[in-house]
């Protein structure tokens, strides 16, 4: 596939910096010509950073490529230290190979061994020896094969790692990055990377688990796929819609994703299940490292765990205090407006757009901007018409989701750009045609289609017929069926009753903790009674609305032989375990 073919506007940067490998990549047989050179000089001229990812000493690169300020971070001994060129400093990121190792090695191999600062290579002849050795004296090392040779490093210590560290220390995040090589050792740090890329003269094995084969041998590759980042970003390739994220799944059973920095609008009725939906996808984005902004109208996200809160509802934040806040590519975002007035907030939104895009111009994040209640911040009726929006979500690797009641409040220049439509409530039909004349678009038929409750409406417009499916269930709504179960007080009528077979007792249970203790006290033929009548799976199911520990209960009733102490510790441990009951 070519990766020079033009678009028209990509308002951002995607790729904010490539990361390298040198021996058989950049290098061959360690000599970097000068078109190769070159390319990382245009690199680096576009405003992206260049690093190297290398298994060789610091003494050993400064040996055959003296100008190490060709790059802007070096990651050395296959993760083991960090250098800065521009600064001439060295961090040491792992600790040095123990002495003992060092001793019985020279005493037991046959042939010559390099040490660097943590690293120590060799030849894969020497593998069983070094295992030996790593085994006879306890010590948590692990190996790295890179073709012909090893190298045995401390255990969690590879080209991942050191990438990791180098990331940071230059502000930008793995999911800018783009990557190439062409050994194992390399697949560490290419699989860190969002794009990963090998070249022509690479192992097959690698290969294989790449996004992009180049066309071209060593640093020629190199270049080709610099040529590509400059001229279009990677437009071509669907890395720049960032990584498949679950949000849910079909009645039978299908996964349905979405891609971590697409288009995204979620709409319909208020209690239609927006916000579980929601609050799944920023788990799902938190989990995958990608850094979101949520503009938040009304208050909805201020608990949630993975972001720093700014303002609240008597305090607006402003841009600059925003923008501060994600310079860390790793810490996300969510404003709360409470505090800003109905009429400012249109203003205010135009101008942190304008700002975040300058940010995304510079670093390629926050990966993704989440904005709810979007009719309080942008609608056709805004003068001017929303003019930094347009230019935003005019990228379709903008990270943009929209969330509304109402997919008419969106210009329809914003709502054109949308690659999945969620929409909410039992009455889908209405959305679905305000989100088609919007867009211009014919309005496909779900006449067909049935939703159960808690299911939602899914569409990628231009790419097959609407679905029906069911929001995965975030974290933070499991926390509160958790606590809700656990700590809180059912109705009479919906709580547990030990009664016994004859009536004689009249306890009741109206959660879970109270559940625990009165099944610890009761006597023995009371407990048994329930058991082998299925009432707790029954209440588990009915009442606790928890299918699965409801299952897992049935197993126990219905274990033959359990005597009342041993099916009252498994139900014990079972109800435990699941819902992390406080002393």
């Amino acid at each position: 596939m070519p990766l020079t073919t033009p678009i028209s506007c990509i308002s951002s940067i995607r790729f904010a910096a490539l990361a390298t490998d040198y021996d058989g990549t950049l290098a061959d047989q360690g000599f970097v010509d000068a078109s190769t050179i070159d390319g990382l000089r245009r690199l680096r001229r576009s405003g992206r950073r260049a690093i190297l990812v290398t298994g060789r000493t610091l003494a050993s690169m400064r040996d055959v490529f003296p100008d190490l300020k060709e790059f802007d971070s070096i990651v050395a001994e296959n993760g083991a230290t960090l250098y800065t060129p521009a600064t001439n400093s060295e961090t040491m990121l792992a600790a040095p190979p123990p002495e003992t190792f060092l001793h019985l090695l020279r005493q037991r191999a046959r042939t010559p061994f390099d040490v660097g600062r943590s690293i120590v290579a060799t030849s894969i002849d020497e593998k069983q020896i070094v295992l030996d050795v790593i085994h006879e004296l306890g010590l948590e090392l692990h190996i790295i094969f890179n073709k012909g040779s090893l190298m045995v490093l401390p255990s969690g210590v590879n080209k991942a790692t050191g990438l990791a560290a180098a990331a940071k220390a230059l502000g930008i995040s793995t999911h800018n990055m783009a990557g190439i090589g062409d050994a194992e050792n390399d697949h560490a740090f290419l699989s860190a990377c969002e794009f990963s890329a090998a070249v022509a003269n690479a192992l097959p094995t690698l290969k294989e688990r790449v996004q992009f084969v180049t066309g071209e041998t060593h640093g020629r590759g190199v270049v080709q796929l610099i040529d590509g980042i400059i001229a279009n970003d990677l437009a071509d390739h669907a890395c720049r819609l960032g990584r498949p994220l679950a949000i849910g799944h079909t009645a039978g059973g299908t996964e349905v994703t979405v891609p971590a920095c697409g288009n995204i609008l979620l709409t319909g009725q208020s209690g239609g299940g927006k916000s579980t939906l929601t609050v799944s996808f920023l788990e799902s984005l938190f989990s995958a490292g990608y850094q979101f902004c949520v503009i938040d109208a009304e208050g909805d996200y201020e608990s949630f765990p993975d972001a720093v809160l700014l303002g609240n509802a008597t305090h607006a934040p402003s841009v600059a205090e925003v923008l501060k806040a994600l310079s860390p590519p790793t810490q996300n975002v969510v404003i709360n407006l409470l505090g800003l007035e109905l009429e400012q907030r249109p203003s205010f939104f135009q101008t942190l757009i304008a700002r975040i895009e300058e940010l995304r111009s510079s670093c390629g994040h926050p990966h993704c901007l989440i904005v709810d209640e979007a009719h309080h911040f942008i609608s056709p009726d805004h003068a001017p018409p929303d003019l930094h929006l347009h230019e935003y979500a005019d990228d379709p690797a903008a990270g943009l989701t929209l969330i509304t009641v109402n997919p008419s409040s969106i210009p329809p220049e914003t709502l054109a750009r949308v690659r999945f439509l969620a929409i909410a409530g039992d009455e889908p039909f209405a959305a679905l045609q305000a989100f088609c004349a919007g867009t211009g678009v014919a309005c496909p038929d779900i006449s067909a289609l049935r939703l159960q409750p808690g299911e939602m409406l899914g569409w990628r417009p231009g790419e097959g017929a609407p679905f029906a499916f069911s929001a995965a269930p975030s974290e933070s709504v499991r926390v509160r069926h958790r606590r809700k179960y656990a700590e809180g007080q059912l109705a009479p009528d919906r709580s547990f009753y030990f009664r016994g077979p004859q009536d004689k007792l009249n306890l009741r249970a109206p959660n879970l903790i109270t559940f625990l203790n009165l099944m610890n006290g009761v006597d023995s033929e009371t407990w048994l009674h329930h058991l082998r009548q299925g009432d707790y799976s029954t209440w588990f199911r009915k009442e606790i609305k928890d299918e699965d520990l409801a299952r897992q209960a049935a197993e126990i009733e219905n274990e033959p032989g359990l005597s009342a102490d041993e099916s009252r510790q498994k139900m014990h441990a079972l109800i435990t375990e699941r819902y992390t009951i406080p002393a």
